[in-house]
């Protein structure tokens, strides 16, 4: 029996080395191969890797965005505010005969600017509450002279100044809401420094 040869060599292989040989590939586990990238043949003759699947998308991956609008604030709408009414000339003269009572009267006259708005506002609120429908503010005359400066700047009552406020001050958003309108009261009520001032009816009436 002829000796084995070595691969490529020309020695003879002996017993020992064949047994050895033997006893190693039975050992050896062969290694598996890596799946090679298939490919496709390109216009040019060129082989192209084919493009791996793109992976299905859920609902979850649908681009989201990184920031929500900020929601709208809502609107709040407000009540409009009813405009002051002109008292009729024969309610008027019924106010002066008697004919239409006087419920309540403030006297406003000599009182200082920063208290009189709020004492004005307190008596035709709690007039209103107690169901009043018509009430005599008197403001006084005031002159001709201008009003004291230094007066002013302490708070002092200045000359007219409450006759030319206190019509702006029933014509505020919050007074109005309550008062019907107004009118310069007859000679014998104040004449030129009172009002008749005529209220809405209350939520009671």
């Amino acid at each position: 029996m002829s000796k084995a040869r070595g691969p490529g060599r020309g020695r003879p292989i002996g017993p020992d080395e064949a047994d050895l040989w033997s006893h190693t590939t039975r050992t050896v586990e062969p290694v598996k191969a890596k799946p090679r990238i298939p490919s496709v043949e390109t216009p040019h003759g060129r082989r192209a890797a084919a493009p791996a699947k793109a992976k299905p998308r859920g609902k979850s991956s649908a681009a989201k965005p990184e920031h929500s609008p900020p929601p709208k604030p809502a609107v709040r709408t407000t009540a409009k505010v009813p405009p002051l009414a002109d008292l009729e000339r024969r309610k008027v003269r019924q106010i002066a005969s008697g004919k239409i009572g006087i419920d309540a009267k403030l006297d406003l006259h000599g009182a200082r600017q920063r208290d009189a708005r709020s004492r004005l506002r307190g008596f035709l609120l709690d007039a209103n509450a107690r169901g009043c429908r018509t009430v005599l503010v008197i403001t006084g005359k005031g002159g001709e002279a201008p009003p004291d400066r230094l007066g002013t700047l302490m708070g002092g009552a200045q000359r007219g100044v409450l006759r030319q406020n206190v019509p702006h001050w029933l014509a505020e958003p919050d007074l109005r809401a309550i008062v019907l309108g107004y009118t310069q009261a007859a000679p014998h009520h104040g004449g030129a420094g009172a009002l008749y001032v005529k209220l809405r009816k209350s939520e009671r009436d």
